[in-house]
């Protein structure tokens, strides 16, 4: 594999466009893991996102690094791989995060990145310069994701139905405003282990392509583990408030045991994907197990027509940042 030879200033500047995107990938889904709870009224505003930036970080501790590998090593060809590439791909992604914050669509900042890889790799050598196994892999979970939160979340609401069928309104309510705190707490650990490592991934791939790591590294270099986690804290601290509303009220009312179970199913699936290291959306995972909830109680619960704008949102975020990455490499070409 050719080593990139790029200037010192250039690696610094891409690597510090990456933590911008990690950082708004926090704040872009901060509301992911604190709508419910908000929305619920078990926390305010700022303790769910101390909580949630804190458990971000210290899903460093308890996930290993396989979605890295999967984004570093398995989307693009790394021999494609070039400091306009990777301008591009983090361009494309970070202006679609922009775009869909400011208009409030909980959209996905994972696949706003693998979208943006693709658009400027193939902007610069054609679709022979993708890795179909990830993209394969990746594209699937966008189904499976929410799929698989609307079922465990459904599954939850039964199951928490059936057992609590005797107990009174008001106790339900007392135990489960106890028990959000758990369920939140832990998919804020799934959001930190999964989306933390994507940007882990992006700074890893460029570090090989210039020879500054090597491919048969196991590991990336620490530095780039603890920036990244620490950034998608800080984003998270920072909070993406435009889209805390849309996710916890505007799909279907929510209380606090609905929201153990959105949060819990959730988190379950974000466990499963992180361990199989796959790159999925905590935004299409919460929503999936928020209308999961909502269809459990019944099916007029959920206001499927913002459902559907946010499924749309879904559809056009890997082609609309793959085609702004590819925009983003050409301008790159002229300045970098």
């Amino acid at each position: 594999m050719h080593t990139l030879q790029i200037s010192i200033y250039v690696l610094v500047f891409l690597i510090a466009l990456a933590l911008v995107f990690d950082f708004m990938n926090g704040f872009h889904d901060a509301a992911n893991a604190i709508a419910t709870v908000v929305s619920t009224g078990v926390l305010k505003p700022q303790q769910a996102v101390a909580m949630a930036a804190l458990f971000n970080f210290i899903a460093i501790a308890v996930f290993q690094l396989h979605v890295a590998a999967t984004v570093g090593k398995g989307t693009i060809d790394p021999n494609v791989v070039d400091h306009y590439v990777v301008f591009g791909a983090l361009v494309g992604a970070i202006c679609w995060n922009i775009l869909t914050w400011y208009y409030g669509i909980p959209s996905s900042s994972s696949h706003a990145l693998i979208g943006g890889l693709v658009g400027a790799a193939v902007a610069k050598a054609g679709t022979g310069s993708l890795i179909s196994a990830g993209l394969i892999k990746t594209i699937a979970f966008i189904v499976l994701s929410p799929l698989l939160g609307f079922v465990f979340g459904s599954i939850m609401m039964v199951l928490v139905s059936w057992i609590f069928v005797r107990s009174t309104p008001r106790k339900v309510d007392k135990w489960f405003r106890r028990l959000q705190l758990v369920s939140a707490s832990m998919y804020s650990l799934g959001h930190g282990g999964n989306d933390a490592q994507k940007t882990i991934g992006i700074i890893w791939m460029l570090l090989i392509a210039t020879g500054f790591s090597q491919a048969t590294d196991s590991l990336p270099p620490w530095w780039v583990i603890i920036s990244c986690y620490s950034a998608i804290s800080l984003g998270t601290l920072f909070g993406g408030w435009r889209i805390v509303k849309t996710m916890g009220q505007k799909i279907t009312k929510l209380k606090p045991v609905g929201g153990f179970c959105a949060e819990t199913g959730g988190a379950i699936t974000l466990f499963l994907a992180t361990m199989l290291g796959v790159p999925v959306s905590t935004t299409h995972t919460i929503t999936g197990a928020i209308v999961g909830v909502g269809a459990a109680k019944r099916v007029s619960a959920v206001r499927w027509g913002v459902a559907g704008n946010i499924v749309w949102a879904w559809v056009l975020t890997i082609p609309a940042s793959a085609f702004m990455a590819a925009i983003a490499w050409w301008i790159g070409k002229h300045i970098l």
